[in-house]
């Protein structure tokens, strides 16, 4: 497929499952301008996310990746965001409601120090707990542009929350 100058796609909701991921990701590699994609409520679990990792990290000048509701769990969480080191130009991240949880969130940790143009992030509903939210307070003191976080029912606890709360004080931009 060629699609050079595909800038912005949005499939949400249509049911692509892992299956559409995967053909999707077949062509995603040579989309090299695609600055947005949103893949909204599609099912596509952690098979569907391991191929859409491989072929974003060719997709350099992505800004905006929408992916929540999809089931991805914490294996695809940690093929995807592995992926999304490399994208540089990264401002905009939402993966609520995939059920990540503490794995998931420590990998997403490990790399938003490469994220530096990031000024959003969704997390909702991926049981987090403790652990993940501990990890992720401490990578957010290298996101100095973040502006906007969503990390709401995650079941952090107090201990999360203090060290979120007290990491967020290094996001000049919130």
């Amino acid at each position: 497929g060629e699609c050079k100058a595909l800038a912005h796609l949005d499939l949400s909701e249509n049911e692509i499952g892992a299956r559409g991921a995967c053909r999707l990701a077949r062509v995603l590699g040579d989309c090299k301008a695609l600055t947005h994609l949103s893949l909204n409520w599609n099912k596509i679990g952690a098979e569907g996310a391991c191929r859409l990792a491989e072929a974003l990290v060719e997709c350099k000048a992505l800004a905006h990746l929408d992916c929540n509701w999809n089931s991805i769990g914490a294996v695809g969480a940690c093929r995807m965001v592995g992926a999304l080191g490399e994208c540089k130009a990264l401002a905009h991240l939402d993966l609520s409601e995939n059920e990540i949880g503490a794995r998931g969130a420590c990998r997403l940790a490990r790399v938003l120090g490469d994220c530096k143009a990031l000024t959003h992030l969704s997390l909702n509903w991926n049981k987090i707990g403790a652990e993940g939210a501990c990890r992720l307070a401490e990578a957010l003191v290298e996101c100095k542009a973040l502006a906007h976080l969503d990390c709401n029912w995650n079941s952090i606890g107090a201990v999360g929350a203090c060290r979120m709360v007290g990491a967020l004080g290094e996001c000049k931009a919130l």
